[in-house]
């Protein structure tokens, strides 16, 4: 397909642009470091508060994963792509702190205004009462997916908010792609039994 390959290409180009400023940044450039951050910031941020839930050490846990890059830069070997080994960092720092708290966070995420996922079901003019389901609706699905184990937890945010391939979740899991195909389908099996009300 001509527009996989475009994305393909796209994907490569920027891991090649992710790679160039590592580069930069393992010689002590500051400015090449920033702008790491700016391209992954979301990315990061995201996934942190996805898998603690509460907001209060999203920030924290954040810029260290950043502190990370900045401290590996120099010892950086590209065996993967970029974001994989940015992941890889995130998900060591998201489970030690989960292990450290040892809580299941029950605090719903605020989502920023502008980066709502689009609605499960695409219909335009909703009466204020679906909407107000379907805010519900959201709220109860980030919650339930706060109470999955850490492993299924970030295999399902990596693939339902960063649109990650089986391939990509394993490298980051350290996982074969048969065993991230298992543990996202226990994922969803626990979803869909947790969502049961909403479902029916």
């Amino acid at each position: 397909m001509p527009g996989n390959e475009e994305g393909n290409r796209g994907r490569s180009e920027d891991d090649a642009d992710d790679l160039r400023l590592m580069q930069l940044v393992g010689r002590g450039d500051t400015g090449a470091f920033e702008q790491l951050i700016e391209r992954h910031q979301a990315l990061v941020v995201g996934t942190v508060a996805r898998m603690l839930g509460s907001n209060s050490d999203v920030e924290d846990i954040a810029q260290q994963v950043f502190i990370r890059v900045w401290k590996s830069a120099r010892r950086y070997v590209p065996r993967a792509k970029f974001t994989t080994w940015l992941l890889k960092i995130t998900r060591n720092l998201v489970f030690n702190e989960l292990r450290r708290t040892k809580r299941r966070a029950q605090v719903p995420l605020q989502s920023e205004p502008g980066t709502d996922d689009p609605p499960l079901k695409d219909e335009t003019n909703l009466a204020p009462d679906a909407s107000l389901l379907e805010v519900e609706l959201r709220r109860t699905i980030e919650e339930a997916i706060l109470q999955l184990p850490e492993t299924q937890r970030m295999a399902l945010v990596l693939r339902r908010y960063e649109q990650l391939s089986y391939e990509e979740i394993a490298d980051v899991l350290e996982l074969s792609v048969p065993a991230v195909k298992s543990v996202l389908f226990r994922a969803r099996s626990e979803l869909r039994e947790r969502l049961s009300k909403y479902l029916s």
